[in-house]
């Protein structure tokens, strides 16, 4: 794994299993019934048993909240196809056919997206888009536009796109900070190629790590629902009952059904806007690898005398690995100290830092406060940007 891979792997927070504690402990310091059809009787058997006014009524009665988002918003979800271009390599038959011409590889990637403004503004995945050399955006009505890539982000796994068109349909953003799980989920996608299609299901949890998620080299606290999400879906909305985006769909578990997983919409915001306005997002960055001091990590140390005197937290991110020149390594931050607080920010797991953190400034000052050895110290840290070549085509 060369430095760069490293360095995404671990950014702000890298969270490590906490399987093989006792191994971990020792080397930490070096690593919705159908209507019926009722007729309308007069009390006579020669009474005509239905009216045209009774199938209207079923169809009334079939109409639900989930079909009136569905129509207002359908319109502004998009399928998105990404072609990728492989450096030409040399034709297999050439051998036995003499030279032949190289041959380029031809990938086609598939997802979905939701336009945000009139004048063509799209947001999807940056799995979806990410490495495309063309990129086609098809409308519901069957419009095809070319697409172009503004920018990516893959630390959050965030793409924005620009189409030339005006009086587009779009979303109506809604807030993800108000979701409680149980209430209603609505995912709009192209799962497997099928255009449009539409799953219902609730809000399962808020606030799942990336770790919890299966992408743990993403920096993004997931909405977990029980919508069904396949491939296809990646990029496009998840909405709530009034039919406000709350969420990007863009993950599942592959070990798991009914958990889908999506980028919250306060996130998402943050993140495009930079991306429209630069093509690029730079996220703030400490250096340091941790684990969550934990009950059972907690007990290993004390089975260890030349730690037991070293590791005294109740709670806290336990640091096990500083990288080489980082602003971790500037400020003093060492292998075996236990981050308590940030920003005056109680700490108890690595991905509280990573929020503090994700929430700073670079550049701009961050206070710490760490146990080492029995003893509560402040740390000031600068942070700095996040180590990535993620750029958008324009930037390379």
């Amino acid at each position: 794994m060369d430095i760069l891979h490293k360095k995404l792997a671990i950014g702000t927070i890298a969270i490590v299993a906490s399987s093989g504690i006792g191994a971990g402990v020792g080397k930490y310091f070096r690593q919705q019934q159908p209507s019926q059809l009722i007729p309308i009787s007069n009390n006579s058997p020669s009474s005509i048993p239905f009216q045209p006014i009774v199938a209207r009524r079923v169809q009334s009665e079939n109409t639900n909240f989930i079909t009136a988002v569905v129509a207002k918003v359908s319109p502004a979800v998009v399928k998105v196809d990404a072609q990728v271009v492989s450096p030409a390599t040399e034709n297999p038959a050439q051998k036995s056919f003499g030279r032949l011409p190289k041959q380029e590889q031809i990938e086609q990637g598939m997802g979905s997206g939701f336009i945000i403004s009139p004048d063509g503004r799209i947001v999807t995945n940056a799995h979806v888009v990410g490495g495309a050399e063309r990129v086609k955006v098809t409308l519901k009505s069957g419009r095809v536009l070319e697409g172009k890539v503004v920018g990516i982000d893959r630390v959050t796994d965030i793409a924005v796109l620009q189409v030339k068109a005006q009086n587009l349909p779009t979303v109506k953003l809604g807030d993800s900070e108000r979701l409680t799980p149980g209430e209603w989920a609505i995912a709009i996608g192209n799962p497997l190629g099928l255009d449009n299609t539409v799953t219902v299901g609730i809000i399962s949890a808020t606030g799942r790590t990336s770790s919890q998620a299966g992408v743990p080299d993403k920096r993004v606290n997931f909405i977990q629902t029980d919508a069904a999400i396949n491939p296809g879906n990646s990029g496009g909305p998840l909405l709530n009952a009034r039919g406000e985006v709350i969420g990007i769909n863009t993950a599942i578990r592959a070990d798991a059904q009914g958990l889908g997983f999506a980028i919250p919409m306060l996130t998402a915001t943050r993140i495009t806007t930079q991306l429209f306005a630069t093509g690029k997002v730079r996220h703030p960055y400490l250096g340091v690898q941790m684990i969550p001091l934990t009950d059972e990590l907690k007990a290993g140390i004390a089975r260890e005398p030349s730690l037991r005197s070293q590791v005294t937290a109740e709670r806290g991110a336990l640091v096990m690995e500083v990288m080489p020149s980082s602003p971790a390594a500037a400020s003093g931050i060492r292998p075996g100290d236990v981050i308590i607080k940030v920003a005056d920010r109680s700490i108890s797991t690595p991905n509280d830092v990573q929020q503090q953190v994700e929430a700073s400034q670079i550049g701009r000052s961050l206070k710490l406060e760490v146990s080492r050895q029995g003893r509560v110290r402040s740390l000031e840290i600068t942070p700095g940007t996040f180590p990535t070549t993620a750029e958008s085509p324009a930037q390379k």
